[in-house]
């Protein structure tokens, strides 16, 4: 005879899924974020969880694939019965869960900055839009170091949306793109050779790269090795992360730009309780990039929303998460109820001599999510501002 008592619906836990790839081209990052998922439901669990009820994660390894993301979303939509999704690193990947999610009628929780021109209703996006990130780098980079760029990327949709949008800031400016270039997501020896010659070719002011995954660190040694200098001509990423320079040989990185809503020596209160957190659970010198912070901060939303809504029903969870605004690592976020993104806070960086993204450019500005990037104008880009007490700091 079995002595537990039986569990009821006022103390069972919520079930929800999460899927990040742990192998594949994108596990690098995508560990990072699966780790600061796992830390924000371990933090409400020793809180008393969510009315009373822990939050238990039913977690799957996408393994970077699009068809093996949609199987396994399928699972747990499915036959597990969650019914809120918290993962998903490249647009390829979420293009393949979101018709899994909308058919289902569940919730998607999608923590990457990503090139936008996407709405669902069954999905919020907590990660960056272009007018929350692309939007500084370029503005940064046309005033400090010129107007001749060449464009490198991973050959999928995020690297050719992301430079399509970009490629209009720096028109806009009188600038120029001089080369465009594309490379496999596995790329090779022979691929960043390529790229190296077209550099040497075109030397330009500044390489904006949407390279994503295990191609990202041999592409900036190849560039060390090739003896470019990023004093005259940086790598400027959106997509080079904490998690890419840990993969990188020392000295290689230093002096190359990015540009995200979070960096890990960010100095406000909660960045500082989050990384301290972080890193003591899983390695001081573990990296924590900026879509790690956005799948930290949207757990603590969606607890928020469903203990308002006293159910996991999406949507009871949409209806609530609008209403909600949390004080995240990077500063006080909150959901836009007209297209499901996030006002988030932009900033720009440079890597240090230690691979550390040192800030040096804070507009101080929450802004609000364009993902259809009506407002292309480099001195517009729908800023929220906000109380000085609300200030995002540095």
């Amino acid at each position: 005879m079995n002595d537990q008592p039986e569990l009821t619906l006022a103390t069972e836990p919520w079930r929800i899924g999460v899927l990040f790839s742990t192998t594949g081209a994108t596990a690098n990052i995508e560990r990072a974020q699966l780790n600061a998922t796992l830390l924000a439901i371990d933090e409400i669990n020793a809180a008393g969880g969510v009315l009373g009820r822990e939050i238990r994660p039913v977690v799957y390894d996408a393994a970077s694939d699009p068809k093996q993301s949609r199987a396994l979303a399928e699972q747990m939509i499915g036959a597990d019965g969650v019914k809120l999704v918290f993962g998903c690193y490249m647009s390829s990947v979420r293009k393949a869960v979101l018709p899994v999610i909308d058919s289902f009628r569940g919730l998607l929780f999608y923590p990457t900055f990503y090139e936008g021109f996407e709405y669902s209703a069954q999905a919020i996006y907590t990660g960056a839009t272009l007018n929350q990130n692309a939007f500084q780098l370029a503005k940064y980079l046309l005033a400090r170091h010129g107007q001749r760029f060449l464009f490198i990327g991973s050959n999928y949709i995020y690297p050719y949306e992301t430079n399509r949008i970009m490629s209009d800031f720096v028109v806009q400016s009188r600038g120029k793109v001089v080369e465009e270039l594309y490379i496999p997501l596995t790329a090779g020896a022979d691929d960043l050779s390529h790229v190296v010659k077209r550099i040497r070719k075109f030397s330009p002011d500044a390489i904006f790269s949407t390279i994503v995954g295990q191609a990202t660190a041999p592409f900036y040694e190849a560039y060390a090795d090739a003896g470019f200098s990023p004093s005259t001509m940086p790598i400027a990423s959106l997509t080079t992360s904490e998690a890419d320079v840990a993969e990188m040989r020392e000295g290689v990185a230093e002096g190359h730009i990015s540009a995200a809503t979070f960096f890990s020596t960010l100095g406000t209160p909660a960045a500082r309780k989050f990384t301290s957190s972080y890193r003591l659970r899983f390695g001081a010198d573990a990296p924590i990039p900026s879509a790690a912070e956005a799948a930290y901060f949207q757990i603590y939303l969606a607890a928020a929303a469903l203990e308002r809504a006293g159910s996991d029903d999406p949507r009871r969870v949409l209806a609530e998460i609008m209403e909600i605004e949390f004080d995240a690592p990077q500063g006080r976020v909150r959901v836009d109820a007209d297209n499901h993104h996030t006002y988030l806070w932009p900033r720009v960086a440079r890597l240090d001599a230690k691979g550390a993204f040192q800030i040096v450019w804070n507009p101080g500005v929450r802004v609000k999510p364009d993902p259809y990037c009506v407002s292309q104008s480099l001195d517009d880009w729908s800023a929220d501002f906000v109380e000085p007490s609300l200030s995002s700091g540095r």
